[in-house]
């Protein structure tokens, strides 16, 4: 049917499918929102015209301001579930709304925004980590309005990044562990343990409870759903592990605690790991999260694959590898063992 069978202003694009059939995407105006999808040319469904009478109300783009895109995007449910990744967007979000607040949305469809984007975040130039992260949570927001239809396009894809540390080769070694131990209180010792003997991370690490601990025909292991990824993990329980789980004092819900026996929140499990390892003079790059790649050795140790390990850190199974041949190299004591288990992993001797 002709175009004109639309209603008036309507931009209609078709999009070839893989099974060779073609699907209708309808846009208010030539890049404005889509507001339907359909098979065919010239939807007869009435939701098509209430769609369209919805989608011509919004603001035009010229009245679309940059802070009503960032609110728009924090009240949507392309927000991250966690509350940590909430309150990182939303504190980034409401910077980059303010450093915009007097331009119109539609700027970001212009090649020059690009280099305005980066000026503004060469604001943390002195912050690497901080830099990159003003980056990453614009062009989060920037993609849900293309996708959204609120822009046609936006060209501040793949910026340039500043925070370029590898740290697969930080580690908490034998000796660090040992060296913290002999002036942490005992608290901050459990929590770097079952960090170092799981894996985990702190928002995981501090729900950790005697329900978790199943018994199997060898042993036993933790039964954890991952706070990120929501997945179900499986992890032996180490002999370390073991005696931090069965000294927990009887009738304590949470295996982790704070030396009042109180929950711990992430932050704090962080910062407790973090004042400990500067009184015990160790390096400043070593951070509770580490604790993951001496684990990944652990579980190695303990039995799993590496494609099994590399499944419950979120890696790759050849980063995985890579993590526990860095970590024998720098713990002398542990390197033959170690190395011999990896060669096996891999499928060969060496």
């Amino acid at each position: 049917m002709p175009k004109s069978d639309l209603p008036r202003g309507v931009h209609r694009v078709r999009r070839k499918l893989s099974n060779g059939k073609s699907r209708f995407h309808f846009y208010a105006w030539r890049g404005g929102p889509k507001f339907w999808e359909d098979e065919q040319r010239r939807p007869s469904d009435p939701e098509f015209f209430v769609a369209f009478a919805d989608a011509v109300a919004r603001p035009k783009p010229a009245d679309y301001m940059t802070p009503q895109m960032v609110n728009d995007f924090l009240s949507s449910t392309a927000m991250l579930k966690s509350e940590r990744s909430q309150a990182d967007i939303r504190k980034w979000g409401l910077r980059f709304a303010d450093h915009f607040k007097d331009a119109p949305a539609i700027i970001f469809e212009d090649r020059g925004a690009r280099g305005e984007v980066n000026e503004w975040r060469s604001l943390w130039k002195h912050s690497p980590k901080q830099h990159d992260m003003a980056g990453t949570h614009a062009v989060r927001i920037l993609n849900w309005a293309v996708e959204e239809g609120k822009l046609a396009e936006h060209h501040c894809h793949k910026l340039h990044r500043l925070y370029e540390m590898d740290r697969s080769e930080i580690v908490w070694t034998s000796a660090d562990r040992e060296a913290f131990n002999l002036i942490a209180p005992e608290w901050v010792q459990r929590l770097l343990c079952a960090a170092c003997e799981t894996g985990l991370r702190p928002a995981d690490l501090i729900k950790l409870t005697p329900a978790h601990v199943e018994n199997t025909p060898r042993g036993r292991r933790l039964r954890v759903r991952t706070n990120k990824r929501k997945r179900l993990a499986y992890i032996p329980i180490t002999p370390a592990l073991a005696q931090a789980i069965d000294t927990t004092p009887p009738g304590r819900l949470l295996i982790l605690t704070n030396a009042s026996g109180n929950p711990l929140t992430p932050h704090r499990a962080s910062e407790g790991v973090r004042q400990w390892r500067d009184k015990a003079k160790l390096s400043d790059e070593l951070r509770l999260y580490d604790a993951r790649s001496t684990a990944a050795t652990r579980l190695l140790n303990a039995g799993l694959s590496l494609a099994e390990i590399a499944n419950h850190m979120g890696w790759s199974a050849r980063y995985a590898a890579n993590v526990i041949e860095h970590y024998a190299h720098v713990s002398p004591s542990e390197t033959d063992a170690v190395l011999i288990k990896l060669a096996e992993a891999k499928g060969y001797v060496q």
